[in-house]
């Protein structure tokens, strides 16, 4: 994740912005929605954004020179669901180039459909899954974070190795190498980052019962908690 500016070959890099694109527009017209009705969600939602950006900024080295971190992705995604954090990591990703020099811009998209798109996607989907199992909200919401955070990785691994094919071996040599670099640092950062969002959740449904009772997601797991 945070594939650096210029790293990716400029057709790359403007097919991962155009397969982007359309889910930063669902996400956007998502939002807006579910703020025109549920105003009083503005304050949770900025506590999914600042979590995002917060874990995402964290850089924790890794092997032949790359680095690992938390996404944080896991959090809104179970709070507000996949399409509304779109536009979330979008904004993330963008200060965190102009400002931190993480990732950078012609490599927007491809950092976008990683952790804002496949991470959140993926998050929701093991929430969902987790909770229709009759899980826990804590084992639900852990296996959800650590799990999108683990498939934003993956899908790095997967847009290097298509930019960057081995000689011999092409997409699936090239893929086994950078996902094999990443999951040395990445696996013991996304179980930390599950655990760290069940304590968020937690703290959340303490202080903030009555909102997350609304919120259809949490409310599988708060059902299947209670059970």
């Amino acid at each position: 994740m945070h594939i650096m500016e210029g790293f990716l070959p400029p057709v790359h890099a403007m097919g991962w912005a155009a397969a982007s694109l359309p889910f930063l527009a669902w996400g956007l017209r998502s939002i807006g929605r579910d703020l025109r009705v549920h105003p009083e969600r503005r304050m949770l939602l900025g506590v999914a954004a600042a979590f995002a950006f917060l874990l995402s900024a964290l850089k924790l080295p890794s092997v032949t020179g790359s680095c690992s971190h938390p996404t944080g992705v896991g959090l809104g995604a179970a709070l507000f669901g996949p399409a509304a954090m779109v536009p979330v990591g979008f904004v993330v990703l963008l200060f965190q180039a102009l400002l931190l020099a993480h990732g950078g811009l012609t490599t927007l998209g491809a950092n976008v459909f990683s952790m804002a798109i496949v991470g959140p996607f993926v998050s929701y989907g093991v929430l969902r899954a987790a909770g229709g199992m009759g899980l826990s909200r804590s084992v639900s919401v852990f296996l959800a974070a650590a799990l999108g955070d683990l498939a934003t990785y993956v899908t790095t691994s997967v847009q290097l190795a298509l930019a960057f094919p081995a000689a011999v071996g092409g997409f699936g040599v090239s893929f086994a190498k950078f996902a094999g670099i990443f999951a040395l640092t990445q696996v013991p950062i996304a179980i930390s980052e599950g655990l760290l969002t069940v304590l968020v959740v937690n703290a959340m449904v303490r202080f903030n019962a009555h909102e997350l009772r609304a919120l259809p997601v949490m409310a599988i797991g708060a059902r299947k908690e209670a059970a």
